[in-house]
């Protein structure tokens, strides 16, 4: 049962072919404030350590300590997200982030920054991250649900170089704790109220099926969902958390989002203090650090439809390798720190990198349909933000000890090739092909009955 009943005096309501859409456009917005609040940890990490001296490892905990919270209670977000819905979970978080964000001003121990900028906004965005927005936008969606799931993503790339600059400039003209307060009123203007009134979480909650169809579609939908069907045994599991988690596919997946955000979270925490190390202004670094969101948002819609036509796992190993190629140039700017190598750098994160996130928002709901789909989601992303919390403490440690991120970065190379070889293990291809390869496997069923009749 759900407390995310109907709003029927919207005028939006009145609209049901566009309101998936809308819920699109919420998450947009969401996920370009909320998951952009959480990174601009990044920048506000050069000023914090100048001003306290910690050791930098001790200081990037805390974006740990923020994914290590997020870790414990990620188990239970779909139990939440079915009972409450995003409408209330997300403002709820918001505010959440907000008390951190205004508590972080007081902090003078590392303790003090553990629990404000960490538990308290890096655990409390991953309602209002991809792998919240992920329990429930993929269900408004079956077609163009990597497309729609890109698009809704594509809110932190936008986000980010409307944000970062902004936040650097405040950083820089009235210092790190106004910035604090400023992300923490944004966050309470925009996100809270969009979130209560207009979220909803699933198309049936209004009387709506997916993908704006009509309810006199329904037959049709079922065949067209049946052609995609490659092991019907698979499919026509009612899966729960425990028979999930008795299966190679679960595992595999985990492994693959843990590698994944392993890497992807430590170059996101350390980038901004890295690119000051070998030369580059703090203004720079700030405007790099936006360009990787802002080009990711072209990756993210790009890679989420390119999925829908070539795949799940295609899709992501062309994302994955451009945190591979990622590293391995942060590796040459150590010792050629050329605006060239940086630009190309950002392409790789941003324009190939951050498409996983719309790639594999899809795979939960395709492998592990059922009542208790949020539920196995959730579990799963338990995998990732252990990923996304061990890398930057880890990648923060090993620079601290050996002096530089050289062994570091290779570690977080080495990840992403992992990350790729877990996903093909998968193989949610082997359970329901995407739309764009149907046609493809009616031809295929179709010379197998000739063979067989011949």
């Amino acid at each position: 049962m759900t407390n995310d009943t109907p709003t029927h005096h919207s005028p939006l309501t009145r609209l049901p072919f566009f309101y998936g859409w809308v819920v699109v456009a919420i998450a947009f917005i969401t996920l370009g404030i909320g998951t952009n609040t959480r990174t601009a940890f990044s920048l506000l990490f050069p000023p914090i350590l100048a001003e306290f001296g910690w050791d930098r490892g001790q200081t990037a905990a805390a974006f740990s300590v923020g994914f290590v919270v997020a870790t414990l209670y990620s188990p239970f977000l779909g139990m939440l997200t079915n009972r409450f819905g995003p409408r209330l979970l997300i403002p709820f978080s918001a505010i959440i982030m907000s008390i951190g964000m205004a508590l972080a001003t007081q902090i003078s121990q590392p303790w003090h920054l553990h629990l404000t900028l960490g538990a308290l906004v890096g655990g409390g965005t991953i309602a209002l991250s991809y792998m919240g927005h992920s329990l429930f936008l993929p269900l408004w969606f079956v077609r163009r649900r990597g497309f729609a799931l890109g698009i809704a993503f594509a809110g932190v790339g936008v986000g980010s170089i409307i944000l970062f600059p902004w936040i650097q400039y405040l950083i820089s003209h009235n210092g790190w704790r106004y910035a604090c307060w400023a992300m923490a009123a944004i966050l309470l203007i925009t996100v809270v109220p969009l979130n209560f009134f207009l979220q909803r979480q699933r198309p049936e909650d209004m009387g709506l099926i997916p993908d704006g169809d009509s309810p006199t579609d329904a037959p049709a939908r079922a065949r067209a969902a049946a052609d995609t069907i490659v092991d019907h045994q698979w499919a026509a599991t009612d899966w729960t958390l425990a028979t999930a988690m008795r299966t190679s596919r679960f595992w595999w997946l985990a492994l693959s989002s843990l590698s994944s955000l392993y890497a992807w979270y430590s170059i996101q925490v350390h980038q901004t203090k890295y690119l000051n190390d070998i030369g580059f202004p703090s203004d720079i670094a700030a405007y790099a650090l936006g360009l990787v969101g802002l080009t990711g948002s072209v990756s993210q819609i790009f890679l989420g439809h390119l999925s829908d036509r070539i795949g799940r796992e295609w899709a992501w190993t062309i994302s994955i390798s451009g945190f591979t190629l990622c590293y391995l140039l942060l590796l040459v700017m150590q010792h050629h720190p050329t605006p060239l190598l940086m630009y190309l750098m950002v392409a790789s994160q941003g324009l190939l990198g951050y498409g996983m996130a719309s790639v594999f928002g899809s795979v939960p709901l395709e492998l592990f349909q059922g009542r208790q789909f949020a539920t196995i989601a959730s579990v799963l992303s338990v995998a990732a933000s252990s990923g996304a919390a061990i890398g930057p403490w880890i990648t923060g440690l090993l620079y601290d000890y050996t002096g530089n991120y050289v062994l570091a970065f290779w570690i977080c190379a080495g990840m992403s090739i992992v990350s790729m070889v877990a996903m093909w293990m998968a193989a949610p291809r082997k359970v329901r092909v995407v739309a764009g390869q149907v046609a493809r496997l009616q031809e295929k069923r179709r010379m197998q009955g000739q063979a067989e009749t011949a």
